[in-house]
């Protein structure tokens, strides 16, 4: 059974830093990735990681993130730092077969975990 399941949101204050964890079973993918969706927004991607390490990030992460994998245990990681208020929204884990930022292109989702930074 493919399962993805996320932690380590929180609420943090503007400037703050949050480490994410996502803890997949059931498969190994090539790709995965973090997106995020804020209130009456449309689901973003975030950054997305290959098995040989190889990264791609949205341009809004402006060198705040960085995406991390550990293959052996199955885990992704998403540290974030110098936090911003726009960065406030839902965080999710998925896994796909391509390099993309495309929501369209993962097929396996976990159920996300809020991230809520004060000004």
């Amino acid at each position: 059974q493919v399962q993805l399941v996320e932690s380590g949101g929180d609420s943090v204050q503007a400037g703050g830093s949050l480490r994410l964890s996502c803890a997949a079973s059931g498969f190994t993918y090539a790709y995965m990735g973090w997106f995020r969706q804020a209130p009456g927004k449309e689901r973003e991607g975030v950054a997305v990681i290959s098995s040989v390490l190889n990264r791609l990030y949205a341009d809004f992460v402006n060198g705040r993130f960085i995406i991390s994998r550990d293959n052996a245990k199955n885990a992704l990681y998403l540290q974030m730092n110098s936090l911003q208020p726009e960065d406030t929204a839902m965080y999710y884990c998925a896994a796909g077969r391509v390099m993309s930022l495309r929501q369209g292109d993962f097929g396996y989702w976990g159920q996300g975990t809020q991230v809520t930074v004060s000004s």
